[in-house]
């Protein structure tokens, strides 16, 4: 069962249409001062000013606790209400839970940004454009608020009570991805075929990515582990240019041609897709949509709202950042990718 905090809670979050109960304002207080006051971040611990960047964390810690609490409260709302209850009340926190997953993994990034903090854009947004309540006031804090489509979108009709954590990338899931890559020499396997499908796939995935532009790399996660990604480069030009010129060059040496003889169907896609001339990107695309994004989930993400949550954190931080569009590369026989992004919108 709820337990009365939890309860206590979730009247706070929806408490009056132009009044929030105190955890609820305290949420929308440390976002909007976390947002402000980024420059701090970035502050050294030996500068005269480093009790900023101090106060910073420990603001964002604050804030990230309240995004969690919200996050186990939908989930423990699904399990115990009733279910007339559920259905009235499910959209609504559902809504919440999908907002706070974006804006504490935002918060994360910008935690991050240790060189150079962003640039956060700014700019008055029609007023149909938001919500009211405490959606819309989070929705507006965030640098892709004003793009309403991303934020509309209707609940599940089975909701799922499945817990999930949205992130940046870390320096150990490199660390882990380049352990999967290694191959034969990291797992003690004789034949150069073992293992081959698994690094080669993931290098495809997220190879480029994670050599170029790790800093816009967000992963999903559920209780079973990572479960979903977004990846996306600022300057699309630049990164374009250096995969064709030293990236891919690396990894067909690493993987040969003639290596996908006998190897798994995932494996001989990869490594054919490694060596095959990738397609150019025309200049118009490249001038009216600087920025380039992937994204992907496993099969057992069934709810778009967490898949959503990750659009939305990336363009968010790529935004941040002075991006004015962004553009995906999907292949037109890939149905599946086809389909995951058109339920993005």
């Amino acid at each position: 069962q709820l337990t009365l905090e939890e309860v206590r809670m979730l009247v706070e979050l929806f408490y009056l249409p132009y009044h929030h109960g105190p955890q609820a304002q305290h949420l929308v207080e440390h976002f909007r001062w976390l947002r402000a006051n980024s420059l701090s971040v970035g502050v050294p611990a030996t500068a005269p000013d480093a009790c900023e960047g101090t106060q910073w964390r420990s603001r964002a810690q604050s804030f990230q606790l309240l995004c969690a609490q919200t996050c186990r409260l939908h989930s423990r709302f699904v399990s115990s209400a009733g279910r007339a209850l559920l259905y009235d009340l499910h959209p609504y926190l559902w809504d919440i839970r999908n907002m706070l997953l974006a804006a504490s993994a935002f918060v994360r990034w910008l935690g991050c940004q240790s060189i150079t903090a962003p640039m956060l854009l700014g700019g008055d947004a029609e007023p149909w454009a938001r919500r009211g309540g405490l959606f819309g006031e989070l929705q507006a804090l965030l640098p892709v608020g004003n793009s309403c489509d991303l934020f509309y979108h209707p609940p599940p009709l089975f909701p799922s009570s499945q817990l999930y954590f949205l992130r940046p990338l870390l320096p150990l899931d490199k660390v882990r991805v380049t352990a999967r890559r290694g191959g034969p020499h990291h797992s003690g396997q004789s034949s150069p075929l073992h293992g081959l499908a698994a690094p080669a796939l993931a290098g495809r995935l997220l190879g480029s990515f994670l050599s170029l532009s790790p800093e816009y790399t967000f992963v999903l996660e559920d209780e079973g582990g990572p479960c979903g990604y977004a990846a996306g480069a600022l300057c699309a030009e630049g990164f374009l240019q250096q995969r064709d010129s030293s990236w891919l060059p690396a990894i067909r040496h690493k993987y040969p041609r003639d290596l996908g003889t006998g190897a798994p169907a995932l494996g001989q896609e990869a490594l054919l897709f490694f060596h095959a001339e990738p397609p150019a990107v025309p200049l118009p695309v490249l001038r009216r949509f600087p920025s380039l994004v992937q994204l992907g989930t496993a099969p057992r993400v069934l709810d778009v709202g967490a898949s959503r949550s990750l659009a939305i954190c990336l363009l968010s931080a790529l935004r941040a950042n002075g991006s004015r569009g962004v553009f995906c590369q999907v292949s037109a026989t890939d149905r599946q990718q086809l389909s995951f992004y058109s339920k993005l919108g």
